[in-house]
């Protein structure tokens, strides 16, 4: 039997739980540095500000890194799946109106680990954010844009 894409893989007998808090991160197409460009990232941002209006989760953290996302966040309506469908679709026509393309932009699927209460989530919340010092993208967090944190 053929290996299938680790990201169709993910997708597999995956359970959404209301309330849950989830770790979840999800690679652009073919890894393109796509969010190199810092307005390109903007409209990723956008997107998770509107999920969350809509009140389909709380974001706790995210990261918009140059190929990739991660996103901390608490599902209070809906099923992940759907959360993150919308924001990779509804960022992905955007991103290909701002550069006049209709590529793809992200691969399929993502990566996600339901995390207890009790897990450090403020631990976890800055390991997140610090991706981009880890990357050599910036020396101190507050000097890269594409970051958010409750607690920080």
């Amino acid at each position: 039997m053929p290996e299938l894409p680790r990201g169709k893989c993910l997708r597999n007998g995956r359970f959404s739980e209301s309330g849950r808090i989830y770790l979840v991160t999800s690679v652009t197409h073919n890894r393109e540095q796509v969010f190199s460009d810092w307005t390109l990232g903007r409209l990723v941002v956008n997107e998770f500000r509107a999920v969350q209006t809509l009140g389909a989760e709380n974001s706790l953290a995210w990261v918009v890194m140059p190929d990739h996302i991660h996103w901390l966040l608490e599902l209070t309506g809906g099923e992940l799946t759907r959360v993150l469908q919308g924001v990779k679709s509804r960022s992905a026509r955007a991103i290909n109106r701002s550069r006049g393309t209709h590529r793809q932009v992200w691969q399929r699927g993502f990566h996600d680990r339901a995390l207890r209460r009790e897990d450090d989530l403020l631990m976890m919340a800055r390991y997140i954010v610090a991706n981009p010092l880890r990357a050599g993208l910036a020396k101190r967090i507050g000097d890269y844009p594409l970051w958010d944190a409750i607690w920080l």
